[in-house]
């Protein structure tokens, strides 16, 4: 496993990590198999979405806010009750398939930390499973 530390600058904001989760692929040498990428964390998660362009991220927080408001009577009273529910909508991880040593993934698509609480330091643990051999 490797550990990835992903600092965020705002509350709300997805961070592209996908070259670093390439890197992390390629410094396992695993040839064929699956990359599993997990946040340890209750107000961060993990999605897989276009990166090419930055309207994209700013559209999906802004529909998030948008379907879990802060003006709402959260039981929680840490504050941030709405990262919870907006990180269970989410998702903590996603698998990728790794091919030729290299991470796949379709034409547009990038792996983004997903901050809801933020600004933190957050952990992306990286595992890659290498494929069963005939």
């Amino acid at each position: 496993m490797i550990e990835l530390e992903v600092p965020t600058s705002t509350r709300q904001e997805l961070v592209d990590i996908t070259g670093r989760v390439a890197e992390a692929v390629k410094r396992s040498g695993v040839k064929d198999g699956a990359c599993l990428v997990f946040v340890p964390h209750t107000t961060a998660g993990v999605l897989l979405n276009e990166a090419h362009d930055p309207a994209v991220k700013s559209d999906v927080i802004g529909h998030l806010e948008w379907l879990v408001p802060e003006e709402f009577t959260w039981g929680h009273g840490e504050g941030n009750a709405p990262a919870h529910v907006m990180v269970s909508l989410v998702g903590n991880s996603v698998t990728l398939p790794v091919s030729d040593g290299r991470l796949r993934l379709g034409t547009w698509q990038g792996v983004m930390l997903a901050e809801f609480d933020g600004p933190r330091q957050r952990k992306v643990w990286v595992t890659v499973l290498a494929a069963a051999q005939p």
